[in-house]
């Protein structure tokens, strides 16, 4: 049986991080992140592109599902409605996948001591600090397993995975 891992969260909340280490410390895995089919100058968000960049994820997890090389499939992406998990959900052929749903949280305190680090690194722009924030309270109601990611290290957040 293969597995999916499906992990959600707010920008900056830690999603790549942790799932670059669970990608290695998976036997036969394969990560694919949300934003890498959505990388775009100027980024442009309107219902021609949000159904473009679902099509994209939902085409690469396939061929990854449908691929023998890998056992482990980790994706990741904000997915802060229930709608876009489904949709993505909806688009694979799940038969004989374990599919785990996971949303990575943390305080809004710490969401934001960790953007201002990456505004101050030019990493991000300053107005992603409100967004994020505000997003934090949508993932409470998702059908999702969520793990607290507030004073954990990246392999800590993968242990707790790897427990589901």
């Amino acid at each position: 049986m293969k597995n999916l891992y499906i992990i959600g969260g707010t920008m900056g909340v830690g999603k790549t991080a942790v799932c670059q280490r669970l990608k290695t410390r998976l036997d036969k895995a394969v990560f694919l992140d949300g934003d890498w089919c959505w990388d775009a100058h100027p980024f442009v968000v309107n219902e021609q592109t949000k159904t473009m960049v679902l099509q994209n994820i939902t085409f690469l997890l396939r061929q990854f599902i449908a691929c023998d090389a890998y056992q482990n499939v980790v994706f990741c992406w904000v997915m802060h409605q229930q709608g876009i998990i489904d949709c993505i959900l909806n688009g694979l052929d799940l038969h004989g996948v374990n599919v785990k749903c996971i949303s990575l949280i943390c305080t809004a305190d710490e969401l934001k001591k960790r953007l201002t680090k990456d505004v101050e690194c030019g990493i991000r722009q300053p107005d992603v600090i409100e967004r994020s924030i505000a997003r934090l309270p949508l993932y409470d109601g998702l059908d999702t397993v969520k793990v607290a990611t507030d004073g954990k290290s990246i392999d800590e957040v993968c242990d707790c995975i790897a427990l589901l």
